[in-house]
């Protein structure tokens, strides 16, 4: 058995282990070896000296060197450096020119030294390689190495477990850290903020699959700039030698802090385009005060704040005019709205609520300066100011609360509120562009508020004169049990011109009348009574229906522009006759008892202040326990629903048994009217009762 075969299989395998692949400069260099015994006979001959001297090494070895390589006028030069390498000992390095077998000469890089045997005997080692190919990979090393170090990029190199190899100048001044105190160091020991992660990540998928990455934008901080946020463009991709083995990564970092920058400010530019046209949209959709101030809530939040709360002064809800005394000011909270679930939710005066500001908050100072108020930075300590009241100010801190500010409310000159916006969760501070903006959308909330408050005004007096317009029945009249109601539109649209009436007359009689006048505010509620006052009084002549209601027409004409329509009804228990004209109205219903329901079949005539056209009177039998339903059209119509669908939801719910005229009323409204009914009600329903003996 061979020595090689006796040797154990672990060392053959631990050496296999420690051998590393070589590199590929050498092939690249062509280095060849040559030894010379101390005559200067050739002794050995390598076969990259084949190819750079051009004898195969049957023709070289044993042959004297000078002769073979030289011309004859260099050899003394050569000869004599060879004898000093080989007394001396000192080894030999430069360029010397060598005949090639072709004849050709070329000039070679030498590094020459003396080797020693275990005899004590002397032998020159001459390495070699082409001077051309050596300048040449000089030149790239050289022009490599100013590149890196010159480059205004950030350059360097990972090895496979990404641990830094090397940077250049640049990259180091990105990441605030020496050139030398990167080498050995771990990524993530350089770069540890949370951004650089995903950078990692996508190393070491490179250095698995191969597939480079080209210009990956990465936002952090480093120890360069650690306050403020920079964004470099980083492409990476994975090196390998020339046999393709893996040898680590390469990054080329640039920074586009400028281009981010700039894209960002374009970002938010449009942001506030795209804000101040969802305030233009949304802001200021009804007459609501509330409903106005949370729909500005709704814009800012999370688009612009966090958190914000709208207050407006209760002066101005009370009075429509904001009246300062001497004292603080008293507001209202109206709107809140947070981003996210808080603690600093629980800071904000809820709506509905009645609160005084000490003199230093935010909105405080608005409406004593009539100027918006940045703070830009809350500091320790600062949550205070911003608070609604000491104990508040712990609940603002806790949530992270870091930068406020306040708006006035600004409408026809006078403030009516105020808008605070504050941030938590998002770090960036708000700045003069935050504080613009703000100001401009407050301002389209507050001529809406303003509208509102003052439509709420004019809505409450309307709504007062009506009632007062209305009158006051007594539950019994002869032969009849009566039950009236009025319910006035709601808050996003004007009190109308809708009424009811219960007249008696001479022999027991009774009238029975609603009508609706075309319009709304106050001057409808005016016109509806003067039309009421007309109608008490024509009833009084003993007239029959249709000829009440050409008088009324001709009262209507010079009322101009208003018309109106009207049910007007003479009830005569002793006849049990009812005698009925409508001019342009719903038709009334009639529920018998053992019966269904029915809408009365009348002439519909014109309504009054139209003119010119007659009116007719129709009589039917109106016995005790026959129920007559005189109604508005707020109490039907609806802008969704067909009015045939709503009039037969009508007769079904008065279908139902068992019920007095009250509980009828309050049936019909409760179940037909909606909560945001958009116009008045007046509702009459009379019962026929057997008259006393």
């Amino acid at each position: 058995m061979s020595r090689a075969e006796q040797r154990p299989r672990w060392a053959a395998d631990r050496v296999e282990s420690t051998v590393a692949e070589p590199s590929g400069l050498l092939d690249l260099l062509g280095v060849a070896a040559v030894l010379l015994e101390a005559d200067g006979r050739i002794d050995m001959w390598s076969p990259q000296a084949e190819e750079l001297f051009g004898y195969a090494g049957e023709e070289a070895v044993g042959q004297y060197a000078a002769p073979l390589l030289l011309h004859p006028e260099h050899r003394d030069a050569a000869i004599s450096l060879f004898a000093e390498v080989m007394v001396s000992g000192r080894g030999w390095a430069g360029a010397f020119p060598v005949r090639h077998k072709d004849g050709s000469t070329r000039m070679v890089e030498f590094r020459n030294m003396r080797l020693t045997d275990h005899l004590g005997d002397h032998y020159a080692l001459g390495l070699a390689t082409d001077r051309a190919t050596l300048r040449q990979v000089e030149r790239k090393v050289a022009l490599s190495t100013r590149l890196v170090s010159q480059a205004p990029v950030g350059l360097s190199v990972l090895d496979g477990e990404l641990r830094y190899l090397a940077v250049n100048p640049a990259l180091a001044r990105m990441h605030g850290l020496p050139e030398a105190e990167h080498v050995g160091r771990g990524f993530r020991e350089v770069l540890p903020g949370g951004p650089f992660s995903g950078a990692e990540s996508a190393m070491r998928e490179i250095l698995a699959t191969g597939v480079p990455v080209v210009d990956r934008q990465v936002v952090g901080r480093t120890a360069a700039d650690p306050d403020n946020d920079r964004a470099w463009a980083v492409s990476m991709y994975r090196l390998e030698d020339t046999h393709g083995h893996v040898l680590g990564i390469a990054n080329v970092v640039v920074d586009v802090t400028d281009r981010y920058e700039a894209g960002r400010r374009a970002d938010r530019a449009q942001q506030r385009l795209r804000l101040v046209a969802n305030g233009s949209a949304h802001i200021g959709t009804t007459l609501e005060v509330e409903r106005t101030a949370r729909e500005l809530a709704d814009v800012v939040v999370p688009g612009l704040a966090d958190m914000v709360a709208v207050d407006l002064l209760d002066s101005v809800l009370q009075t429509g005019r904001a009246e300062l005394d001497e004292g603080p000011a008293q507001f209202r909270a109206m709107a809140v709205k947070t981003a996210y679930p808080s603690e600093a939710g629980e800071a904000i005066v809820p709506p509905g609520c009645l609160t005084t500001y000490h003199a230093d908050h935010p909105a405080a100072h608005c409406v004593r300066t009539r100027r918006p108020l940045l703070i830009s930075h809350v500091g320790s300590g600062g949550h205070g100011r911003i608070a609604a009241d000491p104990g508040k100010a712990g609940l603002l801190a806790r949530a992270g609360v870091h930068t406020d500010m306040a708006v006035p409310l600004i409408a026809r000159d006078n403030v009516i509120g105020v808008m605070g916006l504050a941030r938590a969760r998002n770090p960036q501070p708000f700045d003069e562009d935050d504080l613009a903006l703000a100001c401009e959308l407050a301002a389209t909330a507050a001529l809406s508020i303003d509208n509102a408050v003052l439509h709420e005004h004019i809505r409450s007096a309307a709504e007062t004169l009506q009632r007062s317009l209305l009158p006051r029945l007594p539950a019994r009249h002869p032969g009849l049990e009566v039950a009236a109601r009025y319910r006035p539109a709601q808050a996003f649209s004007q009190v109308g011109g809708d009424w009811y009436d219960v007249i008696p007359l001479d022999g027991e009689r009774t009238v029975l009348t609603v009508g609706d006048v075309m319009g709304s505010g106050i001057d409808a509620a005016t016109t509806m009574g003067r039309l009421r006052t007309a109608t008490s009084t024509l009833a009084d002549l003993d007239l029959d229906p249709a000829r009440v209601l050409t008088h009324l027409d001709r009262i209507t004409l010079g009322l101009d522009p208003y018309i109106a329509t009207c049910l007007y009804a003479v009830y005569d228990p002793r006849r049990t006759r009812l005698h009925l004209a409508s001019a342009g109205h719903l038709p009334p219903v009639l529920v018998r008892a053992g019966r269904p329901p029915e809408l009365l079949d009348l002439p519909t005539g014109v309504p009054l202040g139209v003119g010119g056209a007659p009116f007719d009177t129709t009589t039917i039998a109106l016995s005790p326990g026959d129920q007559l339903v005189l109604y508005t059209d707020g109490l039907v119509e609806t802008r969704d629903d067909p009015i045939d669908d709503r009039l037969d939801a009508l007769l079904r719910l008065l279908a139902e048994a068992g019920s007095t005229v009250e509980e009828t009323c309050d049936r019909l409204l409760g179940r037909l009217r909606h909560s945001t009914g958009h116009d008045d009600v007046a509702l009459l329903v009379a019962r026929a009762q057997p008259l006393a003996p």
